[in-house]
C-alpha cells in the first residue's frame, strides 16, 4: 500500500468511450478523480470525469499538458499510436505496460506470441500478397477467415473464407492491410476470463462467462459459462499465464474456444471488457474497480461472484426498449450517454440477475 496512489490523485485514461465512462464512476468510488484524453467531442467518459482534454493524439504538446496533470496513464483501447505513447511514457507510468499494447495490437504478434507461451490457437499464417493467402489456404484449408492484422474490432477487418474461389475477393476487402489467415476452430462455444493482476504481481480471476454474437458483436455473456471442472481450471490458469509473461497490470480480457480436446485461445484484450460487465452487478468488486485497484496500487478484489447473471448488450434500436426494462425484476440497466443510437452501436447492457429454481 505504501506506493499506492493517494485519496485525490487523478487517473488518466486514454479513450473517452464507455469503457473509460464506467472507469471513471469506479474511480470517483475509491476517491480518485479522472482525465479523460479522446479526440472526439462530447465523450461518454466526459460525463462523469473530473477532466477532458479534446486533442488528436499527435498533439505532443496537449499529450504533455496531460501526462503533467495526471499522476498515472491507463486506457481503454488499444490502438493508441506509439508516438503518443512515447510521450506520456517519458513523464507518467503506463499502466497496462507498452509490451501489452505492442502483443495485441498485431493480431499476428499476438498469435505468436500466445503459440510462444504453448498455448493452443487457431492455425494461422502471415498474409501480405495475394500468394500468400494462396500458399496459407494450401497450408491450413477452408472455411477460414481473412483478418487484417491491425484495427479491427467488432467484425470488421475480417472477411471469411468458405473455399478457394473467395480468395481473391477476401485479399481486395483488405485493401492491401497487412493480413493474417485463421483456420477455423471446431469448437462448441466462446468464453471469455476477465483477469487481473497487480503492482506486486498479484492476480485475481472473474469466473468465466459464456459469450453469444452474433453479426461480429458481442450480444450476451452468461455467467456461469458451461465449462467442466478441468475447463474452469485451465481457462483460469492460462490467464494468469498471460498476465504474468507481460508483466501485466490491470484488467485484461481472454477469449478461449471451448473444443472437445481442451481450450483454445482466440484473443486478448489489455484493458477492461465487454464481456465483463456482468460484474457490475454479480460480484461485490467488478472489473472497473478492479482495473482501478490495480493501476492504482491498491490490493485486489477476490472477483468472487454472488449471483448469477446475464448480461445482454443494447445495440442500436435496443434503446426503444429501454421502458420495458426498467419494469424488469432483477434487472439492472447501463446507459452510456451516447447521443444518437445508430445500427451497430453499442448504447448500454443490462444485467440480469438469474434466480435459482
Amino acid at each position: 500500500m505504501s506506493d499506492a496512489l493517494p485519496q485525490g490523485a487523478t487517473i488518466g485514461i486514454l479513450g473517452g468511450g464507455q469503457l473509460g465512462r464506467m472507469l471513471s464512476v469506479a474511480a470517483s468510488r475509491l476517491g480518485y478523480r479522472t482525465h479523460i484524453f479522446e479526440p472526439g467531442a462530447e465523450p461518454p467518459a466526459g460525463h462523469v470525469a473530473h477532466a477532458v482534454t479534446t486533442a488528436s493524439y499527435d498533439d505532443k504538446a496537449a499529450l504533455t499538458r496531460f501526462a503533467e496533470s495526471v499522476d498515472v496513464v491507463t486506457y481503454e483501447f488499444e490502438n493508441i499510436p506509439t508516438e503518443a505513447l512515447d510521450t506520456l511514457q517519458a513523464l507518467r507510468p503506463i499502466r497496462p505496460g507498452r509490451e501489452a499494447l505492442r502483443v495485441s495490437q498485431d493480431r499476428m504478434t499476438e498469435k505468436e506470441f500466445l503459440s510462444d507461451l504453448g498455448l493452443r490457437t487457431a492455425p494461422f499464417a502471415a498474409v501480405d500478397s495475394e500468394a500468400d493467402l494462396n500458399n496459407a489456404l494450401e497450408l491450413i484449408g477452408a472455411p477460414a477467415i481473412l483478418k487484417t492484422r491491425r484495427f479491427g474490432y467488432d467484425g470488421k477487418g475480417q472477411a471469411r473464407i468458405l473455399s478457394k474461389d473467395d480468395a481473391a475477393d477476401a485479399f481486395e476487402a483488405m485493401n492491401g492491410a497487412p493480413a493474417v489467415l485463421e483456420g477455423f476452430v471446431d469448437f462448441s462455444h466462446e468464453v471469455s476470463v476477465i483477469a487481473a493482476r497487480g503492482v506486486d504481481g498479484e492476480v485475481a480471476c472473474f469466473d468465466p462467462g459464456e459469450n453469444v454474437h452474433r453479426d461480429g458483436i458481442l450480444r450476451t455473456t452468461t455467467v456461469p459459462a458451461r465449462l467442466t471442472p478441468a475447463h474452469r481450471q485451465d481457462a483460469i490458469l492460462l490467464a494468469g499465464r498471460i498476465l504474468n509473461a507481460l508483466d501485466y497490470v490491470g484488467v485484461m480480457g481472454v477469449e478461449l474456444f471451448v473444443c472437445a480436446d481442451g481450450l483454445v485461445v482466440n484473443e486478448i484484450a489489455p484493458r477492461v471488457h465487454n464481456s465483463g460487465h456482468w460484474t457490475q452487478n454479480g460480484c461485490s468488486v467488478d472489473q472497473f474497480e478492479q482495473h482501478i485497484r490495480a493501476v492504482a496500487g491498491l490490493p485486489l478484489g477476490d472477483g468472487g461472484r454472488h449471483s448469477d447473471v446475464q448480461m445482454e448488450n443494447l445495440i442500436g434500436d435496443d434503446m426503444d426498449r429501454v421502458p420495458e426494462l426498467l419494469r424488469e425484476a432483477d434487472t439492472a440497466l447501463h446507459l452510456y450517454g451516447k447521443a444518437e443510437a445508430k445500427p451497430g452501436r453499442k448504447m448500454g447492457h443490462v444485467n440480469r440477475i438469474v434466480r435459482g429454481g
